[in-house]
């Protein structure tokens, strides 16, 4: 049971799906002179918090950014530390997704993750195929532009010819193909930085955005509950009137 309170206004409107950008677990580790490592660690358990948090409230898809094609740069000893908090993660996910009925989607590169890494997300993806209820999206060695460069190879591959080529098409190559939201309502980035980073290119069309000036691991689920409020203060048009 969660210990925050997650009330909201009864005529509040829920996103449909909220992607989350966790940011500065280093930061935040380093400001109380502790070791990076221990800034992933908090911030690990954040996530779970999180996720748990917006199925307990009732968002239908959460997206949550494991791991970046970019993040491969920083130290192999970190990265080796990191995939196997994420092996850890998926596996608490998965315990819960099968409690809410969550289908798990892999978003990102299968070749270059460990195996064993693979194998635990494979199984995940496998086990939760038929939930109904709810969708979560965990990007792992996944970047937008990525995702966009794999969804054009793939269709060069099928022939698809140029007159034949919809907006529903490119869609249907796309990692979150076939999911009833897969356009973020809200993307939400902690630790005070405002940019995207590549996050969903495709899919972030219009998607309100939330800057958290806390660090990841200071983003408790009653900031959460803050972001979703703030979110239902947006007009939001479309490009209508």
């Amino acid at each position: 049971m969660l210990k925050w309170d997650l009330s909201l206004p009864p005529d509040t409107k829920l996103p449909a799906h909220i992607a989350l950008i966790p940011d500065g677990n280093r930061r935040w580790a380093r400001a109380r002179g502790l070791h990076t490592f221990e800034g992933h660690k908090k911030g690990f358990s954040v996530a779970l918090e999180n996720v748990r948090a917006c199925w307990q409230i009732g968002i239908h898809t959460v997206s949550l950014w494991f791991f970046s094609t970019e993040n491969w740069n920083r130290s192999k000893e970190e990265v080796g530390y990191l995939m196997k908090l994420y092996d850890g993660l998926i596996k608490d996910l998965l315990k819960d997704a099968k409690k809410y009925s969550v289908k798990m989607v892999h978003l990102g590169r299968k070749e270059k993750i460990p195996k064993w890494l693979a194998k635990t997300a494979k199984k995940a993806e496998e086990e939760t195929k038929r939930a109904k209820k709810h969708i979560l999206n965990f990007c792992l060695d996944y970047n937008g532009q990525d995702e966009i460069l794999r969804a054009v190879k793939k269709i060069l591959k099928e022939g698809i010819k140029p007159e034949k080529f919809t907006k529903e098409i490119f869609e249907s190559f796309l990692d979150t193909t076939n999911q009833p939201h897969p356009y973020p309502d809200l993307i939400i980035r902690t630790s005070g930085e405002q940019r995207l980073s590549g996050f969903m290119s495709w899919q972030n069309t219009y998607a309100e955005f939330y800057f958290a000036p806390v660090h990841f691991p200071e983003f408790t689920p009653e900031k959460l509950k803050e972001a979703i409020l703030d979110f239902n203060r947006r007009q939001r048009r479309f490009g209508g009137n």
